[in-house]
Order: structure tokens, then sequence, then C-alpha cells
């Protein structure tokens, strides 16, 4: 049982990181270099970046999400409780991520996606980006905790 808590944590860990990993670009490289092009271009750029972040960054995100859920539950049947507590504070970390990307990043993307597809700069776009950029440094910091506490599943197992 040990040995499926262990997987569970390093099947999380892959798709947490996946999902760190972006937000952490995101907040250091692509925030300030968005910061220097001009509407139309931060329009079509994260419109089609949010384009295929929103249909592929999905498949990391449930990894995390269950890979978590699997190592507290599997950690707490076999009595670890500090095992199960570290992958449970990981899953809350993910859960809170999640419920920010799907009430604030989500409707900005979903925003200028479209107007990236209808070739339009919206005259909020810049106040749009501001939205989104006000949270990707939280969302980056909320997996890397998740992130160091799933490490941590692994040393104290």
């Amino acid at each position: 049982m040990i040995a499926l808590t262990q997987a569970a944590a390093l099947l999380a860990i892959l798709g947490v990181g996946l999902v760190w990993g972006t937000d952490a670009f995101c907040a250091l490289v692509q925030r300030p270099a968005l910061a220097r092009v001009d509407d139309a271009a931060l329009t079509t750029v994260m419109g089609n970046v949010h384009r295929f972040g929103d249909q592929r960054m999905p498949v990391p995100g449930v990894v995390g999400l269950v890979g978590s859920l699997a190592a507290a539950v599997l950690a707490a049947l076999t009595g670890h409780a500090a095992t199960a507590a570290l992958a449970g504070t990981a899953l809350v970390l993910l859960v809170v991520w999640l419920v920010l990307y799907a009430r604030i990043s989500a409707p900005i993307n979903r925003t200028l996606t479209e107007a990236a597809d209808r070739g339009e700069t919206p005259a909020n776009a810049r106040t749009l980006q501001a939205g989104w950029d006000r949270i990707i440094v939280l969302r980056a910091a909320l997996q890397g905790m998740a992130l160091l506490a799933l490490g941590l599943t692994l040393i104290v197992l």
C-alpha cells in the first residue's frame, strides 16, 4: 500500500509540476513581456495561448488533483497521518487554485480567445490582461506550495 501511495504522489507531482511551471513562467516571463506589446498583439497572442492552454492543461491539472486525493486517501487508510495531511494540504491548495482559475482566469481566457477568433481587439484588452495578471503570482504560489507538500509526502512516508 505504501508503494501505491508513493505512485499516487509521484503522479500528482508530475501533473502539479507541469501546471506550476506554466504558471511560474507566466508570472516571471509572460507578464512583463506582454506589458511591452500593443493591445492587438496582446489579444492575438493571449487569445491563442488560452485556446491551447484551456484545451490541453486540464489533463495535468486533473492528474495533480486525482493523484493528491489518492495519495491522501491511501496514506490515511494505511495510518500514515503526516503523509495524509500533506497530500490533503496539496489537494486543498489545488482546489483553491481551481476556484481562482474558474472564477477569474477562465472568463478572461474565453473573452480574449473569442476576440482573437474574430480578429478584434477589445477596448478593454489591457484591463482584461491586468485582471489575469493580478492572480497569476498567487496561482503559481498555490501550485508551488502543493508541489512542495507532495514532495514532502515522499519524505515522511
